[in-house]
């Protein structure tokens, strides 16, 4: 695989030939004592930067969506102004926030996503599935409008020009009252699962991870207390002997059982602002490194001499305070981008913001 980034179809052929690799996004949703919510991710993709850009979105935008075909799909304008995190220089969100508060994120589902048929009289009801959060965010406020307002949706696969294959994907939404769901398209058919756990990995379904948590009932924040066996006694050899049975592989069945013990053993936080502070600690322990499967996209080498990790980004979304913070495999200093402070009636264009100024570490000398 030499020389492989030299064009784009040797890009394209990178990612179809990587598709058996792990898939390793982690999707987390924290409510505060006050009722504040935050809900936030790391995106991983293993095998060249995606140039990720933070896009602000005006209310009123016009939308069309995208079609296996190439005829014009759902032409739709945005009721909301929002901020989304793109990928590969164009306007298709991996996560976002509107002006009401709701978060939209999609997660890898290989193996399992089966969008809903394609009709070309119907083409006009129609839009792609990398387009789903551009369109939940233009269009909903809450949790109960994106389930109603989805039923007569057609969601299709359609391929990734910039890739060069339908992505398998599935959604984390959550709206200001901390409520979150599930999205999956199964055999054609869209399937709503209620998230109360406020928790998301990859495949497989979400409903088999939650029975799969029924295998770690005996997990917990508590040490284990000491036990007499035939007059011998037995204690922790040290702290943590309360999550003993923890998987800490990276595979998303794994994962998704670490989200669900350390989400619910969170400290108490006062404000959702508080609460970022654990969002950030519990998500920076699934950054993944690069390597032959290290997440998606991986290869028996790295092919972007730029990249310093699987782990391109994790993102934090405030609905509480209405802000975006985020940190990058390049620049671990958090930055924030405060949405208050954003006039989505202004314009009629797409503004961008690039994540990253400079590909390197922001270090503050201490003057001693």
């Amino acid at each position: 695989m030499k020389n492989l980034f030299k064009s784009i179809a040797l890009v394209a052929v990178l990612a179809i030939s990587s598709f058996n690799q792990t898939q390793a996004c982690t999707g987390l949703r924290l409510v505060a004592e006050d009722g504040g919510v935050i809900f936030g991710r790391t995106l991983e993709w293993s095998a060249f930067d995606i140039n990720t850009r933070v896009g602000v979105v005006p209310r009123g935008y016009k939308f069309t969506g995208l079609t296996p075909d190439g005829k014009k799909g759902m032409e739709y304008t945005a009721k909301y102004g929002f901020v989304g995190l793109d990928f590969l220089d164009h306007d298709l969100y991996i996560d976002g926030m509107n002006e009401a508060g709701l978060t939209t994120a999609f997660f890898y589902h290989l193996g399992h996503a089966v969008y809903n048929t394609y009709e070309p009289a119907n083409a006009s009801n129609t839009i792609s599935a990398q387009e789903l959060n551009n369109y939940m965010l233009s269009k909903f406020a809450t949790i109960s409008e994106v389930k109603e307002g989805l039923k007569d949706l057609t969601v299709v696969g359609v391929i990734e020009e910039k890739l060069g294959f339908e992505l398998p994907l599935h959604w984390m939404i959550t709206d200001k009252s901390g409520e979150s769901i599930v999205l999956e398209y199964r055999e054609g058919e869209l399937k709503i699962f209620e998230n109360p756990l406020g928790i998301v990995t990859n495949a497989p379904e979400y409903d088999w991870h939650m029975t799969n948590l029924r295998n770690y009932i005996g997990l917990s924040e508590n040490a284990h207390a000491a036990k007499v066996i035939n007059g011998v006694t037995f204690k922790p050899t040290g702290a943590g002997s309360g999550m003993l049975g923890l998987p800490g592989d990276n595979t998303p069945a794994s994962r998704f059982v670490r989200l669900a013990a350390w989400g619910q053993t969170v400290r108490p936080t006062e404000t959702a602002n508080e609460t970022s502070y654990e969002l950030f600690r519990i998500l920076d322990n699934f950054n993944l490194p690069l390597g032959p499967d290290g997440g998606e996209g991986a290869s028996g080498e790295n092919e972007d001499g730029q990249m310093r990790s699987s782990t391109l980004w994790t993102s934090g979304w405030n609905s509480a305070d209405m802000t975006l913070t985020f940190h990058t495999q390049h620049n671990r200093r958090l930055r924030m981008i405060d949405l208050n402070k954003i006039n989505f009636g202004k314009g009629k264009e797409i503004k961008h913001i690039t994540v990253d100024e400079t590909k390197e570490e922001d270090i503050k000398e201490l003057k001693l």
